[in-house]
């Protein structure tokens, strides 16, 4: 079977054909287009990767802080012009991307959840040395 043939199958199985047929189509096109270009092995992964991270906004080499890949969209603040998500308080030198942002707040709203220590058990310990800590020789 080939990937094209694999594709059309996998999205009428997937019941996008029925829902959507002219996108559908269009999915099935693209993986023609790809198999038209003899990809196999080594180079099939190498290729899908980056065409994956393209199709994403992303990026195949990392963004370096040269003024013309980034546009002022605020005070003192600039996006990259080649990661949307990408964000910088001083003209490129550092920033930030906006998924690390939310998956910060995230584990931030998680850790406000649970408790900052864990006290012992009242009576736990017994001797001066059995609640000191671990001293390397």
């Amino acid at each position: 079977m080939s990937l094209v043939d694999h594709a059309r199958r996998e999205l009428q199985l997937c019941g996008q054909f029925d829902e959507d047929p002219s996108y559908a189509q269009s999915i099935v096109a693209a993986v023609a287009v790809f198999a038209s270009h003899g990809h196999s092995g080594g180079s099939a992964a190498a290729a899908v990767y980056q065409l994956t991270t393209l199709l994403s906004y992303g990026t195949l080499s990392p963004l370096t802080s040269a003024p013309e890949e980034w546009m002022e969209v605020g005070s003192d603040t600039w996006q990259s012009r080649r990661n949307p998500q990408a964000f910088s308080q001083d003209g490129g030198k550092t920033y930030y991307l906006l998924d690390e942002v939310d998956a910060a707040r995230q584990a931030a709203a998680d850790a406000a959840e649970r408790p900052m220590h864990t006290a012992e058990p009242a009576g736990g310990c017994r001797t001066v040395n059995a609640c000191a800590p671990a001293v390397a020789p």
